[in-house]
């Protein structure tokens, strides 16, 4: 009977442990969502580091964010299986001659869109900025056309196809819909809200915009301004395709994982160094190059503002894979579809737009 007793204890001893121990876990998890994401702590352990390869500093873009805030601009959903295995893998000959170094902004210097940094603001629409900056570029790299294409319209309108909106989507996703529905331009349907923030997230809890499909401007009709591609494809994650995708038709939307001391980069050539993983985060590859110090590097922009790392910019290994960022690649090429003076319409283009 004792014996029966002291199993009972021991039992009832481990459930209390177990239940201390998720309690404990849970209110340090809650502790750490509602901590400030910029730590003075690992500023300090990235610029005492000499091995580290880059600088880190207290920035200012998230001088009042907490952990939680932060991860809700890390947009990126892991693709499901069936759509990665029904996107098409993009090689180039690897004889091609590439140069040591490239940024897309002096290869096209016509193109205004390539030196452009953008802000998301609170949203978690960086899958959809990647999308629409980097076709944006092609348009202009192939057509000449200085335009700036609609994050809100992949936002609002691409649906559950894309993702969530502001709650994160699918970087691929994207430029399927630019293939089947386009996408409208940012003068038509403008990244702002009904208050005139120039951007969503005058307040955290910014919502996904509404899907209205009618130009702000009046004089502006929503089929007319949509834009199209004729493809959407992966890039083969070996540098050297990356590279020549960039090199031949211009920037491409990259996906890598972001770390706690990512948010702290100022400038040089980021690695992970320090901190707990954060998400998935998506942004504009426009070039590459060998830093002073011998290290490859990939050259990206950011749509966190000026305010944030190298004037917006950042620089991260090459060659590695590091974060992930050459696992994941996407892109697609513009096409000329809706782009003359007098185009035609089929039925599907007029149910594109709201004022019909």
């Amino acid at each position: 009977m004792a014996g029966i007793y002291i199993t009972v204890l021991l039992l009832f001893g481990a459930m209390l442990t177990f239940q201390l121990e998720v309690h404990a876990e849970a209110s340090n998890s809650h502790l750490k969502h509602n901590s400030k994401i910029l730590q003075d702590s690992i500023v300090e352990r990235i610029n005492s580091n000499s091995t580290a390869g880059w600088r880190a500093e207290m920035n200012p873009r998230f001088s009042d964010y907490t952990v939680g805030q932060f991860k809700h601009l890390l947009g990126v959903k892991p693709t499901p299986k069936g759509v990665l295995e029904s996107t098409p893998v993009v090689t180039h000959p690897k004889d091609l001659k590439l140069p040591n170094q490239f940024d897309a902004r002096t290869a096209w210097p016509q193109c205004g869109t390539i030196g452009t940094i953008l802000d998301q603001g609170h949203c978690g629409s960086c899958w959809a900025f990647g999308a629409v900056e980097s076709l944006s570029d092609r348009f202009c790299i192939q057509f000449g056309m200085n335009i700036s294409l609609s994050a809100n319209d992949l936002l609002a309108c691409c649906g559950f196809l894309c993702g969530d909106g502001c709650d994160g989507g699918y970087p691929i996703a994207a430029w399927r819909y630019f293939r089947y529905a386009g996408v409208v331009t940012e003068e038509c349907d403008p990244y702002f809200d009904k208050t005139g923030c120039a951007h969503p997230g005058c307040e955290p809890e910014y919502p996904t915009p509404k899907c209205i499909r009618k130009c702000v401007k009046e004089n502006l009709l929503w089929r007319k301004s949509k834009h199209f591609s004729t493809s959407a494809y992966r890039i083969s994650s070996d540098p050297q395709n990356i590279m020549a995708e960039v090199y031949k038709n211009g920037p491409v939307e990259v996906s890598f994982t972001v770390y706690e001391d990512f948010a702290h980069y100022r400038s040089g050539v980021y690695k992970h160094t320090t901190g707990d993983e954060m998400g998935g985060h998506a942004v504009k590859l426009i070039g590459w190059g060998t830093s002073d110090d011998g290290e490859d590097y990939w050259l990206l922009a950011n749509q966190w503002n000026r305010s944030w790392g190298d004037d917006g910019y950042f620089k991260i290994r090459r060659g590695t894979n590091e974060c992930g960022i050459e696992a994941d690649v996407v892109a697609g090429t513009p096409s000329s579809r809706n782009l003359n003076l007098v185009p035609e319409y089929n039925e599907a283009d007029v149910s594109l737009d709201a004022s019909i």
